[in-house]
């Protein structure tokens, strides 16, 4: 359910899910729309991509059978701009994010950081008590000028 967070225009949703690959799915049509909802249609397909990476990696390095991992959206400043992020919280803390240096043109898989460095105004990971989360914030100003 979104609620509002902080200043009057800040918004906040957070979704738990099963580590199952069809959630990915489902928790990025859920990022995009609200995204759209919020004021900013033009950052829904770069969010709903950081969405998408950041969950693909959570669910296939980050997740344990019986562990839900969580999805975090908030937006400082509303409409008028200003950040977005997009955290995904898993239970596996000793499993950091790496990108590879070079995937190669026939790699299946590895791309994933690289797109988020491209998208992504600012990304990391912050450890948690049990896990870890890694985030990626966008610049909302940014996208409503371009």
């Amino acid at each position: 359910m979104a609620v509002e967070a902080g200043e009057p225009d800040d918004r906040y949703d957070v979704v738990n899910y099963t580590p199952h690959p069809a959630n990915v799915t489902r928790a990025r049509r859920r990022v995009a729309r609200l995204v759209a909802d919020w004021g900013h249609p033009e950052a829904a397909g770069d969010t709903a991509l950081l969405a998408s990476e950041l969950i693909t990696n959570a669910v296939r390095h980050g997740c344990l059978r019986d562990r839900l991992f969580r999805v975090e959206l908030f937006l400082r400043g509303g409409p008028a701009g200003g950040c977005l992020r997009i955290a995904v919280s898993d239970p596996k803390g000793e499993r950091r994010p790496l990108p590879r240096s070079d995937p190669g043109d026939h790699a299946e898989s590895g791309r994933g950081l690289h797109i988020i460095g491209a998208l992504a105004t600012r990304w990391g990971v912050a450890d948690r008590s049990v896990g870890k989360t890694v985030w990626a914030e966008l610049d909302t100003s940014r996208s409503a000028d371009a």
